[in-house]
C-alpha cells in the first residue's frame, strides 16, 4: 500500500513540477511564489488522491489482481482518503497564510490575480466558496472515520455523501486550475483524475457498485455454534458464478439492512457446484449481535461478490506453509480445508495454528479436527489462551531448518498479526513471506 501511494502521489508530483520548470518567475518574489505553488500543489495532491479514492470504492475488481485483493483496495482507499483530508487542510492552511507573508516580506512581489470577467470569473467565485465549504466537511467525515466507536450505520450514511462533496471538490478544481495547465501534462493529468473521480461519483450515488456482482438467494439454515457466533447458509441464484476458497462477499439480508447495508463476511464453505455459501459470523456489533434472532430460514438474501485474493492457489508450494488463525479469522481456513477434503492427496504440507481464548467453549475446534482429520499432511495446532498456550513468534520460529523459507497466511486480528510478523521477521528475516487478510469496513 506504502509503495503504491508513494509512487502515485511521485507522478502527480513530476507532473507538477514538469509545469514549474517552464515557468519564469518574473518580478515575483521567492516567498509569494513560493506560496502560489504551494498552494497549486497541495491542492492538486489533495485531488488526485481523493480521486483514487472514489475510484477506488467503486470496487474495481480489475484491480484485484495488481493490487493484491480487495482487502488491500479497501484499505488503499481510506489512506488515499486520509491523505487526501491531510493535503486539503495544508492547501487551506497556506490559503490562509497569505496575510503572514504579507506582513514579513510585504506585498512587493506578489503575483497580481488573474482577471476573467463574465461568466468564468462568476464560477471561479462560486468554485472557491463551495471548496472551503466542501474542505470542512471532508476534513470532518475523516474524523469520524477514524472514530471507531462512531455507530457504522450512521457513519455510512455520513459516508454515502462522499461522492456530492467530490464533485463539489471537483468543480473547485477545475475552475480554479491556473488556465495554463491545461497545455501541460499537469493539465491532462489533472483532466484525467476529474474525469475518473466524477465517473465514480456518479456510479456511487446511481446504486451502481457491484451491482452486476450482486446475486439473489434465500437462507436454508441458521444456527448458533456459540454464544457469540451465527452460522448462515445460504443457497444462490443460478447468476451466481461461484467462488475460491477463502474469497469473501458483501452480504444483505432483506429487511434487516436498510441503514447498515450489505456487510462483508468471508465464505466458510469450498464451492462444490450447488450454489450453496456458509458464513460463519462472530457477534462484534449491534449488527452482528442481531443476526441470530434476526435472520430466519426462507428469508431473502443478496449476495454480492466473490471479491478477495486470500486464496489456496496463490501458495508457494516451494516454502514452508503456516497457516495461522485467529479467533473468527478461523473462516477462510475452514473453507480452504473443505476444498482440500476433496482431494486429500493435493493437499500440502502444513502447520494450521488456531489460537483461542478457550479451546473448551470454541465451536471451531472441534470443526477443525474433523476436518483435519481427512488430511494427513495437515498438522493442527491448538493454541488455548486459557490454558496458558497462548502463541507466539517465538514458539513459531523455533523449528526453523536452516535455509528454508516460509509462507505465512494469517487471518485474525491487526495487533496480534502485528506482534507475529514482527517476531517473524527477525526470527526469518528475508526469507519469510507474511500474507494476510487486511480488510477493514473504515
Amino acid at each position: 500500500m506504502i509503495s503504491v501511494l508513494s509512487a502515485f502521489i511521485a507522478l502527480v508530483v513530476l507532473a507538477w513540477g514538469l509545469d514549474v520548470a517552464t515557468l519564469e518567475r518574473g518580478a515575483a518574489s521567492l516567498p509569494w511564489f513560493a506560496y502560489e505553488q504551494g498552494l497549486y500543489l497541495s491542492g492538486l495532491l489533495a485531488i488526485s488522491l481523493m480521486s483514487l479514492a472514489m475510484v477506488l470504492a467503486t470496487r474495481p475488481v480489475v484491480l484485484e489482481r495488481p493490487l493484491g485483493g480487495m482487502d488491500r483496495i479497501f484499505r488503499l482507499h481510506k489512506w488515499a482518503g486520509i491523505l487526501a483530508a491531510v493535503f486539503a487542510a495544508l492547501h487551506w492552511l497556506i490559503e490562509m497564510s497569505d496575510d503572514l507573508i504579507k506582513s514579513v516580506f510585504g506585498r512587493a512581489g506578489r503575483l497580481d490575480e488573474l482577471e476573467f470577467g463574465g461568466l468564468y470569473e462568476m464560477l471561479r467565485d462560486a468554485g472557491e466558496e463551495i471548496g472551503e465549504f466542501a474542505v470542512y466537511l471532508v476534513l470532518a467525515m475523516v474524523v469520524l472515520s477514524l472514530w471507531k466507536r462512531f455507530p457504522y450505520k450512521f457513519w455510512r450514511q455520513l459516508h454515502r455523501a462522499m461522492p456530492v462533496l467530490y464533485l463539489l471538490l471537483a468543480f473547485h478544481a477545475a475552475v480554479l486550475a491556473p488556465p495554463g495547465y491545461w497545455a501541460q501534462p499537469v493539465g491532462l493529468l489533472l483532466a484525467a483524475m476529474l474525469a475518473a473521480g466524477s465517473v465514480a461519483s456518479v456510479i456511487a450515488l446511481t446504486g451502481r457498485i457491484g451491482r452486476d456482482r450482486r446475486v439473489q438467494g434465500v437462507v436454508t439454515a441458521v444456527s448458533s455454534p456459540a454464544a457469540d457466533v451465527t452460522e448462515v447458509v445460504c443457497r444462490l441464484g443460478g447468476e451466481w458464478r461461484g467462488h475460491r476458497a477463502g474469497q469473501f462477499a458483501f452480504v444483505s439480508f432483506v429487511g434487516m439492512d436498510r441503514f447498515e447495508g450489505a456487510h462483508p463476511f468471508t465464505i466458510a464453505s469450498a464451492d462444490h457446484g450447488d450454489r450453496t455459501l456458509s458464513f460463519q459470523i462472530k457477534a462484534l456489533g449491534d449488527y452482528t449481535r442481531q443476526l441470530a434472532s434476526r435472520v430466519a430460514v426462507g428469508q431473502a438474501v443478496t449476495v454480492e461478490g466473490p471479491y478477495g485474493r486470500f486464496v489456496l492457489e496463490r501458495q508457494d508450494r516451494r516454502a514452508r506453509q503456516i497457516w495461522i488463525a485467529g479467533g473468527i479469522g478461523v473462516t477462510p481456513f475452514l473453507a480452504w480445508l473443505d476444498e482440500l477434503r476433496g482431494s486429500p492427496a493435493s493437499a500440502p504440507q502444513v502447520d494450521l495454528h488456531y489460537s483461542t481464548r478457550s479451546a473448551a467453549a470454541d465451536p471451531f475446534v472441534s470443526r477443525l479436527r474433523s476436518l483435519c482429520a481427512e488430511l494427513p499432511s495437515v498438522a493442527l495446532h491448538i493454541h488455548d489462551s486459557a490454558a496458558g498456550t497462548g502463541l507466539t513468534a517465538d514458539a513459531l520460529g523455533k523449528d526453523r531448518a536452516a535455509g528454508q523459507r516460509a509462507e505465512v497466511w494469517f487471518c485474525g486480528p491487526r495487533r496480534f498479526g502485528d506482534q507475529l510478523k514482527a517476531g517473524l521477521r527477525q526470527a526469518w528475516g528475508g526469507r519469510l513471506r507474511f500474507r494476510r487478510e487486511a480488510f477493514e469496513m473504515r
